[in-house]
């Protein structure tokens, strides 16, 4: 059986659960491996003052899977033109995309989303999507799938985005097993979007 890697990119101020979310779900894949990478490498610290050992991105493996959480450390990265030109490049060499929250900015900031559907948080709404020249943003969407992109909207929507992933590409009785495993109750329909209505409404970003 082939290993798909799993890399997951980390930088200073991450939002935990943007990422810990989506791993609790894709860490129950036989077939997958998980990876922690930072620009280059060592501990990678998170709103909540917890560290993370990771590897440089040159040691990316490349054609798996790459997640990209958000959080408060995408502002700085969003004008880092060296950052985004190597997130640019995993991109490229990635079979699957998936972002929660603002890690969909720094995609679009990357040039990565043009002419693609996405969401994002909806309370960053107006700064996050102020990115990309043409990317198609959607307000009312819990998450989005466009091609190899996977977008989730805010923090704990990256969960649902995972099981969404999952029941597409090892089947909804493999999703399913582990929402039970994990006593989560998912939202199965992307439009089901209860938080929407924040930015509906005119809140600002």
């Amino acid at each position: 059986m082939n290993t798909i890697p799993i890399n997951v990119l980390l930088f200073e101020g991450f939002e935990p659960l943007d990422v810990f979310g989506p791993v609790e779900v894709l860490g129950d894949l036989e077939d997958c491996r998980l990876g922690y990478f930072s620009i280059q490498g060592g501990l990678v610290g998170c709103r909540q003052l917890f560290e993370v050992s990771t590897r440089p991105f040159s040691k990316v493996s490349a054609g798996g899977i790459l997640l990209i959480p958000g959080g408060m450390g995408t502002r700085p990265l969003s004008g880092d033109d060296s950052w985004l030109a190597r997130l640019r490049q995993l991109v490229e060499e990635s079979e699957t995309v998936l972002s929660v929250c603002t890690g969909s900015a720094l995609l679009a900031a990357a040039a990565c989303l043009e002419g693609r559907r996405a969401t994002t948080n909806k309370r960053s709404w107006t700064w996050a999507t102020s990115f990309g020249r043409e990317v198609f943003w959607q307000p009312r969407a819990r998450w989005v799938a466009d091609g190899k992109f996977w977008t989730a909207s805010g923090v704990s929507a990256g969960t649902d985005m995972a099981l969404a992933f999952v029941r597409e590409r090892w089947g909804h009785e493999k999703a399913k097993a582990i929402a039970a495993r994990m006593e989560y109750i998912a939202h199965e329909r992307a439009e089901d979007d209860p938080f929407a209505v924040q930015i509906l409404q005119g809140q600002p970003g």
